[in-house]
């Protein structure tokens, strides 16, 4: 199967570990030395309807992608500590830890 990048933009990456939904590719990261792409950006979500930036951005390695079907990019992607033990850093994270 052939896809463009401009293909690869318009579908949605789905982490298999959770079900969750990372977002869709940003861009694509090239290997110019082998010509082969080595990982998907994917945008940060927005904070605040983007009053307070962005989180940081998804980095996929070409290695985690599981499958790219017609509208998805199922892949298997680490979570971080914070995520994978499902307590969020809010806002008011700084205030109420309790370390």
């Amino acid at each position: 199967m052939f896809c463009r990048v401009s293909d690869l933009k318009r579908k949605y990456v789905i982490n298999v570990r959770n079900g969750g939904r990372l977002g869709t590719v940003a861009d694509v990261e090239l290997d110019t030395a082998t010509a082969k792409a080595t990982a998907l950006l994917i945008k940060g979500r927005l904070r605040l309807f983007g009053l307070l930036g962005r989180e940081e951005d998804v980095v996929i390695r070409w290695t985690d992608i599981e499958v790219i079907g017609e509208d998805t990019i199922l892949v298997n992607h680490e979570l971080p500590p914070y995520e994978a033990g499902g307590k969020s850093k809010g806002l008011f994270h700084i205030l109420t830890e309790e370390d």
